[in-house]
């Protein structure tokens, strides 16, 4: 009998890729498109996909020197609430994932990092995009700008002690998926010490 393994699994084995018939694009502007793909499906028959394009993102978990973090309220227009994220954004055509959190750090909150962690990235919503967030762990954070949002953002700045952001999460308080994946992997890699 063997002992049960800590160590995470492998991914499955890969299942083979639809085969892609026709791809048609139905919409496209800056900041989206929508692609309908006309695919065989592994039992032969045609199916339809349709792929929701976004370019990839970045989350940023920022951790003053005194362990608190820093999170900002804001207003979101698809659903017209105001609630607590973490600074995202979306990446520049030209960007790094580390230049586009740095960005979006000092664009939403005002504050440097003094140490950058990459935490694991994820997909959003795969089922229906490619759409890819790169999650970063900001160390260090001093505030050394005021906080300078794009035109269609409202945002307040806020430092909360860590036991606040953990009952928030515990609560289910926090209603942005990207913060709380980011913010789960912070504070799991934070406690095995991998911070």
């Amino acid at each position: 009998m063997t002992a049960p393994s800590d160590a995470a699994p492998q991914d499955p084995p890969p299942f083979p890729p639809f085969g892609v018939l026709a791809s048609e694009r139905i919409y496209a502007s800056p900041w989206c498109g929508l692609r309908r793909d006309t695919v065989r499906l592994p039992d032969g028959s045609q199916g339809e996909h349709h792929v929701f394009e976004i370019s990839d993102a970045v989350v940023v978990v920022p951790r003053l020197p005194g362990g608190e973090l820093v999170l900002i309220g804001q207003y979101r227009y698809p659903h017209g609430k105001t609630h607590w994220e973490l600074p995202a954004g979306r990446m520049d055509a030209d960007e790094t994932p580390l230049a586009a959190a740095e960005r979006e750090l000092m664009e939403e909150t005002g504050h440097r990092a003094g140490r950058w962690v990459a935490l694991p990235g994820f997909y959003p919503t795969n089922g229906i995009s490619p759409h890819y967030a790169h999650a970063w762990m900001a160390l260090d954070c001093e505030r050394v700008a005021e906080a300078s949002p794009e035109a269609s953002e409202q945002i307040l700045v806020r430092t909360f002690p860590r036991t606040q952001v953990e009952a928030l999460l515990d609560a289910g308080l926090l209603a942005d998926g990207f913060t709380a994946i980011a913010l789960m992997y912070a504070l799991r890699w934070s406690d095995a010490g991998r911070l």
